[in-house]
């Protein structure tokens, strides 16, 4: 039986190594001469530990990492390898997760349409295909999927909306513009599974009357955007796109766009500017793009987990999703863990986990062993707590009755060296550097809040300076145009709210 030896070349996994140690292996198993197979996968989301190597047993399969190329010959001898962590699935960190929208992810080859049928998919667009246009959105109504790219807004209305409004062309956009900090599911989903995304897009287009697809991808993913490619090729030679989706009377298309490394492209209105080949600006609204998006046509535009979340609601029903999750929160939410963190990596567990299990738990605490003093959650525009905070259940409302948000879902965790006044005048630079300048509070009122944040860093006049940026940080929140300028405010003031002293001890 030949030997299936499995490595990811998921961008994370390549940056430490990953290719190299193929290459080892594959020299490896032709110098032995064995009947063996090198198969390259997504990655897991284990990221402290890859490159993972996974070795196929007739028990499941055994892994090794994190694995360096000049040690990839020695895991072919012996089975007790001091990288060895036994079966895979039975790894706490990983056993203890949820994985609906990430099951594939690091078991399949990621381009082989077979594969991904035989792990469960295309069931859901199967499902579809027999189900009136009108029944499929309501399905997505009824599983309560929202938005998971920040606003949180119900997936499901949005669609609604769109198969409404008549119109003879109608498009699908999906935002894989990935740019919060410490954020990466959308990049590993893309590379690791990338049909899901696709099989979620094309559903869509069936649920409201849309013939033409586009994935909006960010420059700084450049291996997602070669996957994505390569599955788009490989899904129209197999019947999944094109003039008839699976031999049916629905017709598909699907095309990528690569952006130009702006953040504002991440806010939909931008992001339709820059398709249509403009200056990504934000548009005023209403019009809704769900009425007039793209080219002035009925669009929905979804970011990537929303719709790789459809084809498991249409799979297996929409109380099957709904039972996951708390409130009106549901389903399950990819977090990324990230910064100064021992174990960093993918969890995706239903909402409701608390923020404890997710720093500490997973986590494991700090890398650099000292105590956890904030972790930034829902990406630079996302609030600071601190360990006091830590219990609350992960879920849209609970945060955001603690004037915090979930975003698309990073957790960035920082140790007791922090100095939050200046993570503060980082927000404030952050909205000036990436402003599209449209609107004033944002364009002006960034810039001039870092410079005061400077003169209270300096010690000049703490106490008047810290008034004015609150009253500034009142005006962008309700005088931007859009989200960037919007919640600016909110990293500003949790970090002054949350850690007084080093506003108040500064030289």
């Amino acid at each position: 039986m030949t030997q299936l030896i499995y490595v990811p070349d998921d961008a994370a996994a390549l940056s430490v190594g990953a290719d190299e140690v193929a290459q080892a292996i594959s020299a490896e198993i032709s110098r032995r001469g064995l009947d063996a197979k090198l198969i390259r996968t997504g990655s897991r989301g284990l990221l402290w530990l890859e490159p993972l190597v996974e070795f196929a047993t007739p028990n499941g399969r055994i892994g090794y990492g994190p694995v360096s190329a000049d040690r990839a010959a020695a895991l072919f001898d012996d089975p007790g390898h001091p990288k060895s962590l036994g079966l895979v699935e039975e790894i706490p960190w990983l056993k203890s997760q949820q994985r609906l929208t990430f099951a594939r992810c690091g078991i399949t080859d990621p381009l082989s349409l077979k594969e991904y049928e035989s792990h469960g998919g295309l069931k859901g667009l199967r499902n579809a295909l027999k189900m009136p246009c009108t029944d499929i959105v309501e399905q997505i109504v009824d599983s309560g999927l929202r938005g998971r790219g920040g606003a949180g807004f119900p997936t499901g209305i949005k669609w609604r909306t769109v198969a409404a409004t008549q119109a003879a062309q109608k498009y699908i956009v999906c935002n894989a513009d990935e740019g919060d900090s410490g954020t990466f599911a959308d990049r590993m989903l893309m590379e690791g599974d990338p049909f899901l995304l696709i099989e979620g897009m094309i559903i869509a287009g069936i649920a409201v009357g849309a013939t033409k697809g586009f994935v909006y991808i960010r420059s700084e993913y450049p291996h997602a955007f070669a996957k994505m490619t390569r599955a788009i090729e490989v899904a129209q030679a197999g019947g999944l796109l094109g003039r008839s989706v699976l031999g049916s009377a629905h017709r598909f298309d699907l095309e990528l766009r690569l952006g130009a490394g702006a953040y504002i492209c991440g806010e939909e209105t931008s992001l339709l500017e820059s398709l249509e080949g403009r200056r990504g600006q934000v548009r005023p609204k209403p019009p809704l793009p769900a009425i007039e998006g793209l080219f002035g046509k009925p669009t929905v535009i979804n970011n990537v987990l929303s719709l790789a979340a459809v084809p498991v609601i249409m799979a297996e029903g929409a109380a099957f999703y709904r039972d996951f999750g708390m409130g009106r929160s549901r389903g399950t939410m990819p977090v990324q863990l990230a910064g100064n963190v021992r174990r960093g990596g993918l969890i995706e567990r239903a909402f409701g986990l608390s923020l404890r299990e997710i720093v500490e738990e997973y986590g494991g605490g700090t890398a650099s062993g000292r105590p956890v003093r904030a972790v930034q959650v829902g990406g630079p525009l996302g609030s600071y707590w601190p360990p006091r905070l830590f219990d609350t259940p992960f879920d849209y409302e609970t945060f955001a009755e603690k004037s915090g948000m979930i975003g698309h879902g990073g957790v960035v965790v920082f140790d007791d060296t922090v100095e939050m006044a200046k993570q503060a005048r980082f927000a404030l630079e952050f909205c000036a550097i990436e402003s599209c300048g449209k609107c004033t509070p944002c364009r002006i009122g960034s810039t001039r809040g870092a410079e005061t944040l400077d003169k209270i860093i300096q010690g000049e006049q703490v106490s008047e300076n810290m008034l004015l940026i609150r009253d500034l940080c009142e005006v962008l929140r309700d005088g931007s145009l859009c989200a960037l300028g919007g919640l600016t405010p909110m990293p500003v003031l949790s970090a002054m709210d949350h850690f007084p002293e080093d506003f108040a001890a500064v030289k």
